[in-house]
């Protein structure tokens, strides 16, 4: 395996499409160090298909406030739209 440029990232390649695609740095990194960037090339899975918990919880790592007052709905336009 290559010496990465950057030791955080953990897949550097999806970090460089990202970025060629337009992503922010922030995004294109937090996509590129996710638990399934491994696994699934970093796509994760569908929201609608996700649990309370699980959205909470992602919803948590985004810092989204007041999440714990949002219904599942209301979770998964706000992980959208972070």
């Amino acid at each position: 395996m290559a010496k990465s440029k950057n030791p955080h990232i953990k897949n550097e390649a999806q970090y460089s499409a990202l970025r060629e695609q337009g992503a922010s740095k922030e995004k294109a990194a937090r996509i590129a160090n996710s638990k399934n960037a491994s696994k699934m090339g970093g796509h994760a899975s569908k929201l609608d298909e996700r649990t309370v918990k699980e959205l909470l919880e992602e919803a948590k790592n985004l810092g989204i406030a007041n999440r714990h007052k949002m219904k599942k709905q209301d979770l998964i336009n706000a992980i959208r739209n972070h």
